[in-house]
């Protein structure tokens, strides 16, 4: 079951761009303004919206870590914004002076890759602002772009209907003429990485004019190339499909269309599970939480509406009590009521529920609380609820971290997070131990690592940081 959560009407043209990171979303406009909203309340950040445009903003991203969003517009430019302070911390003007019609950044690094209306790429260090390389796809519009997990490899999208692969220095490895006929409108890696010990496989999605979402596999042999092979045609749509995102588990399948719909997809068997109706116009945009069972779809009629998936379809937060989310913190009452019931504590609820104690509340409570607002006499009916809060914020500290800041080896949050050769980002110590015992294999792909180089990511060390000092 999918119920409508809230729904945002601060712009004033068509919703071009929806894009979440852990605490925030970020829609984008034709009304040249970028709007910033918490993911927790979906209340807008006192900086927003970021006005810095000069027409239509196309396209907005979050970096990896959440400290900085892109945004690209027909002005021919992207800017880069701090989401501290809300500041341009980047302009960079693309090369030709084309509109930009979407961006996205490279996983583990500092690379920020422009795609343009004349068919150019550029991928940019954005924080030295130094253009690093471009290429071409020829007489044609880039509308689609989006990374691996790994961030070595990149799919884009054009209105010819081509989808191509490109390696971080835009080296062509493949392409796919054709694949949607009058125009491709997106496409979007699934997070999850597989390997059966010659090949590394993703999983990506695209969309377009034909009004097909299609599930390809792409098979990457490293030196020896990649290609990609069709797994699924969905046809729940009944018009041109102009957004898809996968769920951050992988196991869902999100897309938006101009027939007004958002359609939610088994994304493994390509089952249609879900058609919502709220839109009055073509939906243009969607995308999901990273950490919590949410759904954010932007639309030609100016709206954002955000969705929660209540049956635990998509188990990629900490699942209690039905609330799949990543901290206790966002709960509502009908959350704690869940979790009250789930730990044998089903005396409280209607106290919980006349007090409109929610996730917040709940992590607030003390004795004093207890005894005199709340008036629950049973010392033992406090003690075991106090115990169990505790227990809830212990396991917001172990399972509750955002999975980026886990070490792939160890599953624990990382204290010195190093990139390796293969992209992926790991605990010093784990790599280290993993390269000497390993001869020198990855433990994400299994195949060779080139170099046992291992470069400090700093900018995933102070997001870290900045996540533990804002916990209870």
């Amino acid at each position: 079951m999918v119920s409508l959560v809230c729904t945002l009407q601060g712009h004033r043209d068509d919703v071009n761009c929806c894009a979440f990171s852990v605490r925030l979303l970020a829609t984008c406009s034709t009304d040249k303004t970028v709007r910033v909203y918490s993911a927790a309340d979906f209340s807008e950040l006192p900086f927003s919206p970021l006005a810095g445009h000069g027409y239509g903003v196309h396209c907005c991203c979050f970096s990896p870590c959440g400290r900085y969003l892109a945004s690209c517009s027909t002005d021919a430019t992207t800017m880069v914004w701090s989401m501290e302070s809300g500041d341009i911390v980047a302009v960079l003007q693309h090369p030709g002076r084309s509109p930009v019609r979407v961006c996205a950044f490279a996983p583990g690094t500092s690379y920020l890759v422009s795609g343009a209306s004349d068919g150019s790429l550029a991928v940019w260090d954005f924080q030295s602002k130094a253009l690093l390389k471009t290429a071409t796809v020829g007489e044609t519009a880039v509308v689609a772009c989006s990374f691996t997990p790994c961030g070595q490899m990149m799919a884009t999208g054009s209105t010819y209907g081509d989808l191509r692969l490109w390696d971080l220095y835009l080296n062509q490895l493949h392409v796919v003429k054709n694949a949607h006929d009058l125009g491709v409108a997106c496409c979007h890696f699934a997070p999850q990485v597989q390997s059966d010990g010659q090949s590394v496989h993703f999983r990506l999605g695209s969309c377009g004019q034909d009004s097909l979402l299609k599930i390809w596999t792409v098979l990457w042999h490293g030196p020896a190339g990649c290609k990609l092979r069709l797994l699924h045609t969905l046809t729940g749509q009944s018009a041109p499909v102009l957004s898809c995102a996968f769920s951050a588990d992988g196991q869902l399948l999100v897309s938006g269309s101009v027939d007004k719909t958002v359609a939610v997809y088994d994304a493994h068997q390509g089952l249609l599970l879900y058609t919502l109706k709220q839109h009055e116009r073509y939906v243009t945009a969607c995308a999901f939480s990273p950490t919590a069972a949410l759904i954010a779809t932007g639309s030609m009629d100016k709206t954002v509406n955000v969705w929660r998936l209540l049956d635990g379809s998509s188990e990629h937060g900490r699942k209690s009590g039905g609330c799949v989310t990543l901290l206790a913190s966002d709960w509502s009452e009908d959350n704690v009521s869940a979790w009250l019931c789930e730990e044998g504590l089903e005396a409280l609820v209607s106290t919980f529920k006349a007090n409109n104690i929610d996730g917040v509340e709940l992590l607030g409570l003390t004795k004093e609380t207890l005894t005199a607002e709340l008036k629950v006499d049973s010392v033992g009916l406090r003690n075991k609820l106090l115990r169990k809060v505790e227990e809830l914020k212990m396991s917001m500290v172990c399972t509750g971290v955002p999975d980026e800041f886990l070490c792939p080896i160890t599953r624990e949050m990382m204290k010195d997070p190093v990139i390796a050769a293969d992209g992926y980002s790991y605990e010093r110590d784990a790599i280290e131990g993993w390269i000497s015992s390993r001869n020198r294999s990855s433990p994400m792909t299994n195949l060779p690592l080139q170099t046992t180089v291992l470069t400090p990511n700093r900018t995933l060390k102070m997001a870290i940081g900045r996540w533990k000092a804002s916990q209870p």
